[in-house]
């Protein structure tokens, strides 16, 4: 059987014609045997998609030819089987869910940091901050070393928990990053509204840093939404797996543990009811104002 190719890939740009475009892009995927999610948004589209490689690649034409959308550039990586149940295209209010009003990173974006650079700088010694932006059960299964977690659970809590850093981290140059990139997006210029004045993204995010650097000055692996549940710095599979009661992801080795029954318990949930994950979290006594 041949290997499954996963594409995943955002911009940030405006975008005018949506239901055409979503029914359009529906048939194409549908046709080319291909699953995953597209999220199309007056802001611009963010997708992650698997399939064979022509299936994928007309697809990629497709949305190539709408305007403003003409260098798309996906992140690759391969899996043994199709990670997606099913093909969903979806219009929202936004790409990535912020809630902020008036953070527009097509027309305010923040300076990129390539991975090579971010490799040279640590390599240095440089002083600088590297601020985790995504969500604490992501940020558990791996992270760069010495990264500052802002310890949140979803990621409309960032504005909260932005107000909670210390004044000391606006001092030094910040790099802000997350899965594939598309947080930091909104991010980066939310800290600089906030009056840090020395912000980057890392471009591409954990995903293309592993493409283009592999594992260094990381530890551990990423977490990624989809049936591979966490991938290596080699972008493959690591045999992670989520917990089907609370649907927290669990290392391989985690899963050895006695308190991972299947469908019933995992570390995270075996002592009470289970934490959760996105938009059911329940958020654990003590972190309500983060």
């Amino acid at each position: 059987m041949s290997e499954t190719v996963n594409l995943s890939c955002y911009k940030f740009v405006r975008l005018e014609g949506l239901v055409e475009l979503k029914a359009r892009l529906l048939s194409a995927c549908v046709a080319h045997g291909l699953k995953g999610t597209v999220l199309l948004a007056p802001e611009g589209i963010n997708f992650f998609l698997a399939g064979g490689r022509d299936g994928l690649g007309a697809v990629l034409g497709l949305l190539r030819a709408q305007p403003g959308l003409e260098d798309l550039v996906p992140k690759e990586s391969p899996s043994a089987e199709q990670p997606f149940r099913r093909m969903l295209v979806k219009i929202k209010r936004e790409i990535i869910a912020f809630g902020v009003p008036g953070v527009d990173p097509a027309a305010d974006p923040a300076p990129r940091l390539r991975a090579p650079e971010l490799r040279r700088w640590f390599e240095e010694g440089r002083e600088f901050t590297l601020l985790d932006t995504r969500n604490v059960y992501e940020v558990r299964m791996g992270t760069f070393r010495g990264a500052l977690d802002p310890r949140i659970w979803n990621f409309r809590d960032f504005p909260r928990a932005l107000a909670a850093l210390p004044d000391s981290v606006k001092d030094r140059p910040v790099v802000t990053f997350c899965t594939g990139g598309i947080r930091c997006e909104k991010a980066a210029p939310l800290l600089r509204r906030h009056g840090f004045k020395d912000v980057y993204q890392l471009d591409g995010g954990i995903l293309r840093y592993f493409e283009e650097v592999g594992g260094a000055h990381y530890d551990g692996e990423c977490f990624v939404f989809d049936a591979r549940v966490g991938v290596g710095p080699d972008l493959r599979p690591t045999g992670s797996l989520l917990c089907h009661n609370c649907q927290m992801p669990l290392t391989a080795e985690e899963a050895k543990l006695p308190s991972y029954v299947p469908d019933r318990s995992c570390l995270h949930c075996v002592a009470g009811k289970p934490t959760g994950r996105g938009n059911t979290v329940r958020r654990p006594s003590g972190t309500e104002g983060l």
